[in-house]
């Protein structure tokens, strides 16, 4: 892949996988801020090829890449005006442009399984690994962290959970965890009855109540199977054994999350529902940047906690029994739930059989107590044929 070489600045060169997401589109306006400090080196998208081309007559990146090959002469035609930005397509182009040279940092914003691969590779290339991805270390955990230690490379949390928490044990590396309390919102069917969620539908899902995400996600909040892969990606960014990391319903969502010490004591990071504070603290870390946007009032709402009810919400339960068994059950489990959760977007199942098909589906794929990245690619495959099988035939 050959790519023009800009001039070696202070600017630090940013490659955004899956920049027309709703984490990319954020991390493009903490760019577009710090315009001194920041520089759009390439922008990938999988399907969104006309914002990806807007994108990059703003931005002016030295690439592009369309995942989605079929979009790949629409592309081109639309930036034949832009010579200087090279278009590229393809599962192997992702693989590949994050390995460049001029390359500081890698944003990985891309949705679900799709983000494994070219996080692996950046990894390799020793570019500092800014997280939004978060199935990346619900898959294969254990060896993306083998991965990062054996090649020096940083990965800082993007999840705003996960950044919290990270900010909350800056100066604390001495101290021992007793606990760490992973906040969420609960979604917007918290205080329906099972009777109720027999009926809703993914337009009703999609109205989350305080976050402004994308459909899976946000699909994934509602069942709480988000907050379940938040708490496999704490075990493995932060070594804490899942039976140490409590989940907590805050409808607020002001405290993103807290740690609590071996002494009773707590740190935890507020702040208003604005992805874009987690994602330029994974650019400037550990310094702090100006931040346009609204500032927390405490005043403004009282701060409430509840405990999640796993059995109204059992995608939660299976995540922490994925957890416990280890092994490809995660990488199961996510390739099932990233079934389900179309598929209810579709209207080819209900809310409540979305667990019923996962559960489903980690019982009768094939469990490996320690794969490989061949065994997780077979693993994902096979989960994905299963759970769609299932979803067919049975619900």
């Amino acid at each position: 892949m050959c790519i023009r070489d800009r001039e070696r600045t202070m600017k630090q060169q940013i490659c955004i996988l899956g920049s027309t997401g709703s984490i990319g589109t954020q991390a493009l306006d903490v760019i577009s801020q710090h315009p001194d400090l920041y520089e759009a080196y390439a922008l990938t998208a999988n399907h969104s090829w006309k914002e990806l081309a807007e994108q990059a007559r703003r931005f002016h990146p030295a690439a592009v890449v369309i995942a989605d090959e079929a979009y790949y002469d629409a592309l081109t035609h639309e930036l034949s005006d832009m010579p200087d930005v090279k278009v590229y397509s393809g599962s192997k182009a992702l693989e590949e442009i994050v390995e460049s040279e001029s390359i500081d940092m890698v944003l990985t914003a891309m949705v679900g399984y799709s983000g494994l691969a070219p996080t692996i590779h950046a990894i390799k290339a020793r570019k500092k690994i800014c997280l939004a991805n978060k199935e990346t270390l619900i898959v294969a955990g254990e060896l993306i962290l083998q991965l990062a230690q054996q090649y020096h490379t940083p990965i800082l949390p993007v999840d705003s959970e996960h950044s919290a928490i990270f900010q909350s044990l800056v100066g604390e590396e001495e101290n021992d965890i007793e606990k760490i309390l992973l906040t969420c919102s609960g979604g917007p069917f918290r205080n329906f009855t099972d009777e109720q969620l027999k009926s809703v539908t993914a337009t009703d899902a999609l109205k989350h109540p305080t976050w402004d995400m994308g459909a899976k996600i946000t699909i994934d909040s509602a069942s709480l199977m988000n907050k379940g892969f938040e708490v496999i990606e704490a075990k493995w960014l932060f070594g804490v054994p899942a039976e140490k990391i409590q989940v907590l319903i805050h409808p607020q969502s002001i405290v993103h999350s807290a740690v609590q010490f071996c002494d009773g004591g707590i740190k935890a990071q507020l702040g208003v529902p604005d992805m874009r504070l987690p994602i330029q603290y994974a650019f400037s870390f550990p310094k702090r940047l100006h931040l346009n946007g609204n500032r927390l009032n405490l005043f403004d709402k009282p701060l409430e906690f509840f405990e999640p009810d796993v059995k109204k919400f059992k995608c939660l339960a299976l995540a922490y029994e994925a957890i416990n068994k280890g092994g490809n059950m995660p990488c199961i489990v996510n390739a099932a739930n990233e079934i389900v959760n179309a598929g209810f977007r579709q209207g080819e199942c209900s809310f409540l059989a979305m667990g019923d098909i996962i559960e489903e589906t980690m019982n009768k794929v094939s469990y490996d107590k320690n794969p490989d990245y061949d065994v997780y690619v077979r693993t994902d495959a096979e989960a994905r044929r299963v759970a769609t099988e299932i979803m067919n035939t049975k619900f």
